[in-house]
This record gives structure tokens, sequence and C-alpha cells, in this order.
């Protein structure tokens, strides 16, 4: 078999240029160094689309090679192994054509991410490290999709976890991003520890840790649902799946490029991608599925529900990734891992064009906040036609590419419902009622988003205030500036990133895509009344309240629920009470213990010790009259005792 280089490639490049970058030498931040570090990253991230095409290419005319695990794509045996004991790492790839669309969708926003970070962060001293912690995240995404290894895989996911804390943290000037760096390190940690156990398990069943190997092993029942239960528990973490998803939302203290990466095309989808590269496992565990269903259904209706009540713009689409990562995972668990794939690609594109655009709507006003925005329409025109098509395709408006993926998902959970699937017919209904309830939701609060932002009047100071605070003039000069769109690295990303926000659906019509993912014929007829009138309900609702009071928020209508919403249920609260403050007691109660026990018993060995010392030394240096009476004294004595014991 000929050796196709673009798979090895396709991590290589960014993690390289990642590295390079953080051994670019120190300096103020000065525009060598910044110039060097952008082309670096832009370099890295644009090699990655030419070696992501190329892999597609190649997906889709290979047959397969013999180690491919039904997946048809290709393989390359150039790498070396590693050996540990009996169990050998090798370094191959394994690029499917599901490998290659999801690596083109991570290369595309990588680069578009880091084009528009030149001007995001045009005056950041700190540019230089971000663009390479860029390159290194958008590498280790890579990683985990090309790998055929799953101990590789766990490499990649792992400096994932690590660069996600890094970027998340990188403003240090804002005092709640080392706090949300940390909740989230801290948070997918948590999910990890199952992560790491449930491959090991896997692993030492299969005595391999090749994705081959593993997926055509012949695991016990109990053995298998227990490893692919403990690997959800990562899932959950790394795609903020209910209940480890609360902190996503915190995570949008970061650079709002950052955002666009992690919810789009990095982190979050690696949990999504992982359970679909294991599938052939999931469909041999029906508990594991109807848990991951409920997982899903749980997080879809959470995650849509908290949208509704956010006052802060990135707030709203984090939650509103939360819940769209839900409809994968829900699709997963209904049996149609193509539709989980479709999602995951669409999402791709239209969560990195609103993450962007946001950026430029933050940018121009100078706040997240919607209560401060408004009347932005005629002074940002492309910002606003980036907002219509991404907020039309987060909500499932046709013929946009939400559409065709929501539409796919919600047919496969019907389908399920009738039975015959791996996943219990419950679990189906599951899915299925909680999708269909978000279809209304989304639509609300995304038409509540667009004329909060767009419509109206300005409310940068009030209710009266007809001016914004800052605009791109005074991210220089500080003075007031009428706001307007980004200028061109911020402006050209969104355009283009609106072609497939809008269009990518389509490519259900397409033979070769569809044949590709397996994907079912798009279906017109009935099927998809309900979800486009529980769409035309919600959004309708979001915009009579809109018109009926106006300058009046939407979401005030929640009325008491809303404050309750707006902090996701209050589940950063029950796990604060049920879980850190125990586990903050339990490890004061260590620390004391350690300290007055453990440390108090070693302290006062070695203090007793210098003290007899002390005492010994200070007996040393009696006067030659004084030691000669204490000789004699102590002879006298051990005398004594010698004839006691002697009678």
């Amino acid at each position: 078999m000929s050796i196709d280089v673009s798979g090895p490639l396709l991590p290589l490049v960014p993690l390289l240029a990642g590295l390079i970058g953080l051994l670019l030498p120190p300096g103020d931040g000065g525009a060598a160094r910044r110039g060097a570090a952008a082309g670096l990253g832009v370099v890295g991230a644009g090699s990655a689309v030419v070696f992501a095409l190329f892999a597609v290419a190649s997906a889709s005319s290979s047959p397969g090679p013999d180690n491919d695990p039904g997946f048809g794509g290709i393989g390359w045996d150039g790498s070396g192994p590693a050996t540990f004991g009996h169990l050998t790492v090798g370094f191959d790839p394994l690029v499917d054509a599901a490998a290659a669309y999801v690596a083109v969708a991570v290369a595309v926003v990588a680069l578009f991410v880091q084009i528009y970070s030149i001007s995001y962060l045009h005056d950041d001293p700190r540019y230089a490290p971000y663009a390479a912690q860029v390159s290194l995240f958008t590498g280790a995404m890579l990683l985990v999709v090309t790998s055929g290894d799953l101990i590789v895989m766990l490499v990649g996911w792992e400096v994932m976890g690590a660069c996600s804390y890094l970027l998340i943290g990188h403003d240090r000037r804002l005092p709640e991003a080392p706090a949300a760096a940390v909740k989230a390190f801290l948070v997918t940690r948590v999910g990890d520890v199952g992560f790491l156990l449930g491959l090991a398990v896997l692993i030492a069943g299969a005595e391999s840790t090749r994705l081959a190997t593993v997926l055509t092993h012949d695991y016990s029942a109990a053995t298998l649902t227990a490893a692919l239960l403990l690997i959800l528990a990562g899932v959950a973490g790394k795609s903020a799946q209910f209940p480890l998803h609360t902190w996503l939302p915190d995570a949008m203290a970061g650079p709002t490029p950052i955002s666009a990466l992690i919810h789009a095309a990095t982190m979050v989808a690696a949990g999504v991608y992982v359970v679909f590269r294991l599938y052939p496992l999931y469909v041999r565990s029906p508990a594991a599925l109807a848990v991951l269903a409920v997982m899903a259904s749980i997080t879809i209706v959470i995650g849509a529900l908290s949208a509704t009540a956010q006052d802060d713009l990135k707030r709203v689409l984090a939650w509103s990734t939360v819940s769209q990562i839900g409809y994968m995972t829900g699709a997963l668990a209904v049996g149609s891992p193509a539709a989980a794939l479709f999602h995951l690609l669409t999402h791709a594109a239209f969560k990195a064009l609103l993450f962007l655009a946001a950026g430029a709507v933050i940018h121009a006003v100078g706040t997240n906040l919607l209560s401060r925005m408004g009347g932005l329409r005629p002074h940002m025109p492309v910002t606003f036609w980036s907002f219509a098509i991404g907020l039309g395709a987060l909500a499932g408006l046709p013929p946009l590419s939400g559409f065709w993926s929501k539409e796919n998902v919600l047919t496969a959970a019907a389908h399920a419902t009738e039975g015959g699937e791996t996943a219990p017919a419950w679990a189906a209904w599951l899915v299925w009622l909680a999708a269909l309830l978000s279809v209304g939701v989304t639509a609300w609060y995304a038409t509540r988003l667009f004329l909060r932002a767009f419509f109206g009047v300005s409310r940068a100071h009030g209710p009266d205030g007809p001016h914004w605070e800052i605009g791109f003039d005074d991210a220089r000069h500080q003075t007031p500036a009428t706001p307007h769109d980004p200028p061109g690295p911020m402006r050209w990303p969104l355009i283009l990133l609106a072609i497939p926000a809008a269009l990518l659906g389509l490519a259900a019509f397409a033979p070769g895509f569809r044949t590709a993912l397996e994907l079912e014929d798009p279906h017109l007829g009935v099927a998809v009344a309900l979800p486009l009138l529980l769409l035309a309900t919600g959004a309708g609702t979001a915009w009579w309240l809109w018109w009926a009071v106006p300058g009046a928020d939407p979401a005030d209508a929640l009325g008491w629920a809303r404050p309750f919403l707006a902090a996701g249920f209050r589940l950063d609260d029950v796990q604060h009470r049920f879980v850190v403050r125990p586990v903050t007691a339990l490890a004061r109660l260590a620390t004391a213990g350690d300290t007055r026990v453990v440390d108090a018993a070693v302290m006062g060995a070695g203090t007793s010790a210098s003290r007899l010392g002390e005492a010994l030394k200070e007996a040393h240096r009696l006067p030659l009259p004084a030691a000669a009476v204490a000789v004699c004294l102590a002879a006298l004595l051990l005398g004594a005792i010698a004839w006691w014991g002697a009678i």
C-alpha cells in the first residue's frame, strides 16, 4: 500500500508550530516577535487545512487497509512503535472519511481563529504564547481525530485539557479568568479519571492499544458496560454534558476566539468523536446507550432553558453549545452515529461564525451584556448578516445547515422510538421529546438575542443613551466611536464561515458525502412539520414579547424562574454543597492530621533528639573536678546496681 503522509502530518504540523512558537525568544511583545508568532500560527493551521483536504480525497478513493475496523479510509505504517511491557503503542494514524471531514472542520476553524486573533488581540503583549497554545490545541484535537491507537488518542485528549486551562485563563486582567480556567481543568479532570480507567479496561482486555483490535475484541458484557460507562464520564467532562457541563459557561472568561475554537472545533467535539470512534462497542451495550440517552436528554433541556435567561451574549451561545452537543450524543444514543457526526460538522460552522461575530460586537460596543446593546443593525451590516445566518442555522431554519442536521437527529430518534434498536425504546422517546422541546426553546432565545442586539435603540448608557462606549478606534485611543464592522482580518473569517453555515446542510443531498458518512436520505415530508411548527412558535413568541413592550426584555416574561434558569438550574450550588464542600472538608481534615500527627511526630522526634544532644553537649563542657566527681558517682551507682543484682 502506498504511504499517504497527509495523515501523520495533520496533527504534526500544528503541534510543531506550537512548540516553535513557545520557544520564541521572550520580549516585550514587539512587532517582530508578534509577526513570527502570527506567521507560525497561520502557517500551521493553513497547512493542516491542506493536509485535511488531501485526506478527504485519499479517504474517499481508498478502499481501506486491512487494519481498518470497518471505516474505509487510509492507514500509514511509516512510524516506529513504542513498547511498554507487552503493549505496543503505534503512532500510525487511521483516517477514514469521517475523520477526514472532522479534520477539515477543525483545521478551517483553527485557521480562521488564528487570522481573527491577529486583529482581535492586536494590543495583547502575550499574543505570542497565545498563538502557540492555539496551535497546540489544534494539533491535539487533530491527534484525537486521526489516531488509530488509544494511548496516542489519550495523549491528544490530555494535551487539549492543558491547553484549555492556559487559554481560558489567558487574560490575567480579568479576575474571573483564573477561576474559570481552574474550574474547567478540575471538572474535566474528574471526568478524565473515568476516561483513563475505561481505556485501561479496554486495553487490558484486548491486550492491545490499537483501535482496530479493541473494536473487534470479544469482551464480557459486564466488562464492556463498565468500561464504556467510565469512558462516558470523560465524554461528559470534555463535551460539557450533564452533570459535568458547568465549566463551559464560565469558560467564557477566555478570549472570544478561544470560545469559538472550544465550542466549534475542539474540546467539546472531542467527546462526541470518541464515542463515534468506539461506537461498534457501544452497540453491544444497551445499558451504556441508555445512560448516554438520559445524559443527552437532560443536557439538551438544561442547555436550552438556561440560554433563555442569560444577559451575557457569550453565555447565551455557551449554553446553546451545551444543548447542541446534547443533540449529538442523543443521536449516538438512538443508534445514528452518522446524524451525530453531521450535526457536529454543521455545528462547527455556525457556532464558529456566531462566536467570532459575537467578538466583533463585543469589540465594537465594549460589553458582553445584551441589556447594553441594541440598534446595531445599520452600523454593522456584515456582523448583522453573520448573526442572521448563524442564529438561523442554530435554530434549524430551512434551508440553513442546522435544519438538515437537526432533521437527521430528530428522524433517527423518532425511528428509534419504534423499537428494534440497541438502545431501549423509552430512551429514544426521551431523546426525541427533549430534542423537540429544544427546537422551540432554541428558536425563542436565538430570536431574543437577535432582536436585543441589533434592533431597537441603543441601550449603551441606559434606556436613553444614544451612544456606545467603545469602538475599534477606542482600542488604541480610548475615544468614543460609533460601532462598525470589524477590520479585514476579523471581517473575512465571518464572511467565509457564513458560507458553510448556510450551505453545508445541502451536502446531505450529495451522494458522495451521504455515502461516506452513511447518512439517510433527507426527509422533507410530514416528519419535519412538527419541528417547523415549534420553531415558528418559539421565534414568534419571542418577537411578540419584544414588540408588545418596546424596550422590554422577552426574558422578563420568565418571571421568578429567570434567576433560577440564569444560574443553570443552580447545579453549581448543588455541586458546591454536595461535592466541593465535603471534599474541601476532607482535605482540611487530612491536612490537619498530616500536620498535627504525622508532622508533629516527626518534628517531635527530631526536637527531642536535638534537645538530648544539647544536654549531652553541655555535660561534656563540665570543669574537670566536677567531671571527675560525676564519673565517680556514676561508677558508684553502677557498682551498687551490680551488687544489688548479685544478692
